[in-house]
């Protein structure tokens, strides 16, 4: 081998020896890339909790104001501070919350059941009804019947087929309440592939499942995870309608005897603690949007 071959290598060879190779740049656009991200999912989970913070303080305020300003009694109406109060600075907050905490536990358990099987539901049925026009003419009138029959006048009927008091009641109500909701916002999103990404599946070959699989299901996360954000409440309506109508338990079975025995503490309590919970809940699954949609390379802070 000559001098000159060893004293002037060839440019693959010094961009090899270079630290700053060919690889280099992809991997500062990649570094950058991630450093984007992440900003960006501060950012948008530190707006989840800072909206949070807001509805959370606008909710105490007009709470408070509901209180001293329309002369409802003082026995009857309590206020944030009396919440408080009765929950932790009182001597028989143990107590207190020994009684309420797991009422609020059932309900939470009833709410996670109406919710899983609504949104499990919701989404089998928008598949279906993507695949098969006929199936959606045939179904959805019947989704649309049970949106707009009142609940509480076909809760009989539910609770007669289920049983009163039976785990499949609490599930179907919770089911009813959540479905509608969930199954519009889950069609909307299966239904806005966009046209060039369904041709390059069929292409290649691929046929109406595997673009459903491909590119249907994935784009439409942010409709999924906008339905079940919606849901979060009306899971939680829904639980408390059950035990009210079916079986008696959690909140929604012990208000009416709260009030029937005078007990406006607990009653305002247990209504509170409902209320923050679905708050945090609802923006729970709202940073979990943001994370896996971020994780995606999708706009979750695009809303």
């Amino acid at each position: 081998m000559s001098s000159r071959a060893v004293l002037d290598p060839t440019p693959t060879a010094q961009q090899a020896m270079s630290p700053t190779g060919p690889d280099v740049p992809d991997a500062v656009a990649a570094a950058r890339l991630r450093a984007d991200r992440r900003r960006a999912l501060r950012k948008t989970v530190l707006r989840s909790l800072g909206e949070a913070g807001i509805t959370l303080v606008v909710l105490l305020l007009l709470w408070q104001a509901v209180v001293s300003f329309t002369g409802i009694s003082p026995y009857i109406a309590k206020g944030p501070l009396d919440v408080w109060d009765f929950l932790v600075g009182s001597e028989n907050a143990e107590a207190n919350r020994a009684q309420l905490f797991p009422l609020v536990g059932q309900t939470l358990a009833d709410s996670s059941l109406g919710f899983v099987v609504g949104m499990v539901v919701a989404i089998a049925l928008a598949v279906v009804f993507s695949l098969s026009k006929g199936v959606e003419a045939g179904v959805m009138p019947l989704v649309l019947l049970l949106r707009t029959i009142p609940l509480v006048s076909i809760a009989p009927v539910i609770i007669l087929v289920t049983g009163r008091g039976t785990t499949a009641s609490v599930a179907v109500i919770g089911t009813i309440v959540v479905l509608f909701p969930a199954l519009a916002n889950v069609l909307f999103g299966l239904s806005r592939a966009g046209r060039q990404s369904l041709d390059v599946v069929h292409v290649f070959g691929g046929g109406r499942f595997t673009a459903l699989r491909k590119v249907n299901i994935p784009g439409a996360l942010p409709s999924i995870f906008a339905a079940a954000r919606v849901s979060v409440p009306g899971a939680v309506t829904g639980a408390l309608l059950a035990e009210w109508l079916s079986t008696g338990t959690g909140i929604g079975g012990s208000i009416l005897k709260f009030n029937a025995q005078a007990q406006f503490a607990q009653l305002w309590t247990s209504i509170a603690l409902i209320t923050v919970i679905t708050l945090v809940l609802y923006n729970l699954v709202q940073i979990v949007e943001n994370i896996v949609l971020n994780r995606m390379g999708m706009a979750a802070g695009s809303r």
